[in-house]
């Protein structure tokens, strides 16, 4: 569908070659949103025409404004301010465009998730050979609970895709469970030294914070002997510990689990087993999920093999300790270590087997990894690496990095004492929630039950949209209170305008004696009738901006566009509904106008949410 933006454009261009004898060239033209302190809708920047016009850019402006006025209907009228060209359209214009996305949106599904599949489905049948984009997040590893930063990372994974669909793109969503090396031999080890047989179920504690605890113990262990080698044989720390027996044990167990050992390899699938149950509550409560799960116990093999015929190949360099290693440094970086001496991988091993299977797999336009950016560098090689080895598609790597999360000091130390626990952190979301909706009076007249789903519903969209209101680029500090707070830029503030909505619409159904079953149904008005006020225009024009911000997020793998993108438009019907009576209008042509004008913010803000993950409630 053509935008208002591409019609002026096109009008500006032609108008541009006439007067000024440029170039027609519609798509350098770009206008932006007329400042608040201005008349007008749009405005049009003057300054790349002045030279060519011979004028000043008030004259310039002046001379385009008047040729738009007369060979465009959609201009009734602008003004000048230095070199910017204020636009205002008419008002039928916006009520054509408001009611032609309306049933556009409303086609696209009244149900987030219809629209989000619609789209996806839409845009594979258009294109039966589209390759999907394959996003990989959470990539949590098998020795520990999911935390903080799983949190912030498995949101903006689910999100992106969810906006990539909506945006029109296959979107295959996967996972890559770190359930091998090292790190997992040693909460193996502790287990098997330390816990007397514990279980989940003899200790009453999710899998995987029975599994975590043990690898806290390996570290505390660990650094006992560490200390006591330091002071007897007067040595750095690195070297002590090398040394320490535990060291020794869980590098001895880590070569008996890839030789297929078969005592070490039944005790890892079981306390795989325990992880993988904890993990999938975490899941289901956060509310995401994966169209297929990656382990890295499968796919460091093929990674092994793609080094040993990169060696084979010449590509690649054995030193003379044994270790396999990619030299970078003609590309100004270093040598990337891929095999140890004793011949287990590292990290970089599995990724090239991960990414070499999923491009097979999939046949990708893009792969996508949601990880931290400390891995900047990890990743940069990783493509690099690809390329070396005679990989071309490696280009198709797209490392999204975002910055690390932090709580305020003090605040919700986890159980182990050093991270914050995913767990941990939701039962205290949804303990804020309940405190601050109880202070309000919100939840007074509500059921038992009924208050409690709205607490939990609170607390996740207050959780998720703090989190993915910030470019996924920067560091941010999360405040729990203050993502509970009903009126500032938080989801319980856009979770409540949804259901003021709501609550609006139902009340006009039930005056006019309609079933609620019709809810849904999209309110009926004449185009004709209306009278646009200031208010209602700016409350259009934002709710016209919806598809091309979903389409801006999308291209910048960026939920906080969408965040932002809610606030707004939250606040800008918050300002509306205010000064403008809607079930008290007396003319029935307006009341109608305005009615379909608030049911149609309560869809996009109900889709919008969808897309960050946030469920929005029918009442509050």
């Amino acid at each position: 569908m053509t935008t208002i933006e591409q019609t002026l454009s096109q009008a500006v261009a032609e108008i541009t070659a006439r007067l000024f004898s440029l170039p027609a060239q519609p798509e350098s033209i770009s206008f932006q949103k007329t400042k608040r302190e201005f008349e007008g809708d749009l405005t049009l920047v003057v300054f790349p025409f002045v030279k060519a016009a011979g004028k000043s850019p008030e004259a310039t402006a002046q001379a385009i404004g008047e040729a738009l006025c007369e060979s465009c209907p959609l201009v009734e009228k602008f003004n000048v301010v230095k070199g910017f060209l204020n636009l205002s359209l008419t008002e039928a214009h916006w009520l054509d465009a408001f009611e032609a996305e309306r049933q556009a949106e409303f086609a696209r599904g009244v149900k987030p998730e219809e629209n989000a599949a619609s789209a996806q489905g839409t845009a594979a049948g258009n294109t039966a050979s589209a390759a999907p984009i394959v996003i990989e997040y959470s990539s949590p590893n098998t020795n520990k609970p999911l935390h903080l930063g799983h949190i912030r990372n498995n949101l903006l994974g689910w999100s992106v895709s969810e906006i990539l669909k909506s945006a029109g793109h296959p979107v295959r969503k996967v996972n890559l469970v770190n359930d091998r090396g090292i790190h997992i031999c040693k909460s193996m080890l502790a287990w098997q030294l330390f816990s007397n047989g514990e279980t989940p179920a003899s200790s009453g504690m999710k899998g995987d914070h029975l599994v975590g605890k043990y690898y806290v113990i390996f570290s505390q262990k660990l650094s006992e002997q560490t200390k006591a080698i330091m002071e007897a044989e007067k040595i750095e720390k690195d070297e002590a510990e090398n040394k320490a027996p535990l060291m020794i044990q869980a590098r001895e167990m880590l070569r008996d689990w890839e030789a297929g050992k078969k005592e070490v390899i039944q005790l890892w699938e079981t306390m795989n087993v325990w992880v993988y149950e904890g993990f999938q509550q975490t899941y289901d409560r956060l509310g995401v999920d994966f169209d297929k799960t990656y382990y890295e116990s499968q796919t460091y093999l093929s990674g092994k093999a793609i080094v040993q015929k990169g060696l084979e190949d010449g590509a690649l360099v054995r030193k003379d300790d044994g270790s396999v290693w990619a030299d970078l440094r003609d590309e100004g970086l270093d040598e990337k270590l891929l095999l140890r001496k004793d011949g287990t991988s590292v990290y970089m091993t599995q990724d090239l087997g991960t990414a070499t299977l999923r491009n097979e797999e999939w046949k990708a336009d893009r792969l996508i990894y949601v990880v931290g950016n400390e891995q900047n560098y990890h990743f940069d090689v990783l493509k690099r690496v690809l390329k070396k080895l005679g990989y071309a598609w490696g280009d198709k790597i797209v490392h999204l990095s975002y910055g690390m999360v932090e709580l305020p000091e003090g605040k919700m130390k986890s159980r182990e004492g050093t991270v914050v626990d995913a767990d941990d952190l939701m039962d205290q979301m949804e303990n804020t929630a309940r405190e601050t909706t109880e202070a309000l009076g919100k939840s007074a007249q509500l059921p038992a039950e009924e208050a409690q789903k709205l607490y939990r519903t609170l607390a996740m969209g207050a959780l998720k949209y703090f989190l993915l209101k910030v470019d996924p680029s920067k560091n941010m500090l999360f405040n729990p209170k203050e993502s509970i707070d009903f009126n500032g830029n938080t989801g319980p503030f856009i979770q409540y305008t949804h259901a003021r909505i709501r609550s609006l619409c139902r009340k006009a159904r039930e005056a006019a004696g309609l079933r609620p079953e019709t809810a849904e149904t999209l309110f009926a008005f004449k185009a004709s009738a209306a009278v646009l006020s200031e208010k209602e225009s700016q409350l259009i024009q934002r709710l016209l901006a919806y598809r091309p911000t979903v389409q801006q997020a999308a291209d910048a793998f960026s939920p906080a566009l969408i965040a932002n993108y809610l606030f707004d438009l939250a606040k800008e019907f918050n300002g509306f509904y205010q000064d403008t009576p809607i079930l008290r209008e007396s003319n029935p042509d307006q009341k109608a106008f305005r009615l379909a004008l608030a049911q149609h913010t309560g869809f996009v803000l109900k889709k919008g949410l969808h897309l960050l993950g946030i469920t929005a409630p029918e009442s509050m």
